[in-house]
């Protein structure tokens, strides 16, 4: 008999792992019926192949939904964003808005969705921080490439003497997988509720829906604010807090192999980059890639295609690795 507890345990091939018990309980009852009358043999010979090709269709098809699973859990169609402002104060902070506006533009063209889960932002609206939820088809097999420093090389509005400012912001990209690996104790957790900022209506002032949670033994914090409940934010923090969680234990795991390996988030410092964006010289460049693109106006609209399609496809430029830094 086929062991069909791996089909059971997916709620997308239970009812498939049934019917073939079914198919299988209902062949052995034709062959013990068979071997009790031999009159029977002869026309049980077709049902029984009919059972058996029914049977194999089945495993088929439970295979290809496990193997589709599998697929899914390693390249999720949903990721969380993080950017970070790094070196650059209030330019840094205006360049990670013009990055989270890029990405949110490409996120568009691709038809994906997307949703900001919780945003700090300074006085001239520039981001100190944004998470944004992305949710789409190859989501993660197209973004994963964007975790990373990026530095940009431009001349502020407020610069009088005409001076090229370098600032930097922070790219992490979490893939929010079904699989959880492991449990998160509830002890572990320390939450508090407050009241979500910004403009909004009275619910955004007078009930406190956001969500902050820390998770005491790695010291990882999260926070939810777009949604106008408690539960919902909770909700959406506790997945965020999982992922966060997932890729801290898979970095740990990456050191065993590789003590060079740096943290998604990195520090933000200038020396720590995988992209510069050059607004005089209109140049974008991915230095994994040792590759340029032109047009930036363009790409800041959303226009990610041919440097996400580079990522993606695994070129190499000199046999360098894509993690590198």
């Amino acid at each position: 008999m086929l062991d069909l507890t791996k089909y059971k345990q997916n709620k997308k091939t239970s009812y498939l792992a049934d019917s073939f018990e079914d198919l299988e309980r209902r062949e052995q009852e034709l062959l013990s019926l068979s071997t009790s009358d031999p009159s029977m043999k002869e026309l049980a010979e077709g049902d029984l192949a009919d059972f058996v090709l029914q049977k194999t269709e089945l495993l088929a098809q439970m295979d290809a939904i496990l193997k589709s699973d599998e697929a899914e859990d390693e390249f999720p169609n949903e990721i969380v964003m993080e950017i970070r402002a790094g070196a650059g104060g209030e330019e840094a902070a205006l360049f990670a808005r013009k990055l989270a506006e890029m990405y949110q533009g490409y996120a568009v063209l691709q038809e994906w969705g997307t949703r900001i889960l919780d945003e700090s932002k300074t006085p001239l609206d520039g981001y100190k921080q944004v998470t944004i939820e992305i949710r789409g088809r190859d989501v993660y097999k197209k973004m994963r490439y964007e975790t990373g420093v990026h530095r940009i090389q431009r001349v502020p509005e407020t610069e009088k003497m005409g001076r090229v400012h370098t600032s930097t912001a922070s790219v992490a990209v979490l893939p929010m997988r079904k699989k959880v690996k492991f449990e998160i104790n509830p002890s572990d957790l320390e939450i508090e509720f407050s009241r979500a900022g910004g403009k909004g209506g009275q619910n955004v002032n007078k009930v406190e829906s956001a969500v902050r949670i820390v998770h005491i033994p790695t010291g990882l914090e999260v926070r939810a604010t777009s949604e106008r409940s408690q539960g919902a934010n909770k909700e959406a923090a506790m997945s965020l807090l999982g992922a966060k969680i997932q890729a801290l234990k898979e970095e740990e795991e990456a050191k065993k192999y590789s003590k060079e390996r740096k943290d998604q988030i990195g520090t933000g410092d200038r020396s720590e980059k995988i992209r510069t964006y050059n607004i005089l010289q209109d140049r974008i460049t991915d230095h994994r890639l040792k590759k340029s693109w032109h047009n930036i106006s363009v790409i800041f609209e959303g226009h990610l295609e041919d440097v996400i399609e580079s990522l993606a496809s695994g070129k190499r430029a000199e046999g360098e690795d894509l993690d590198a830094e």
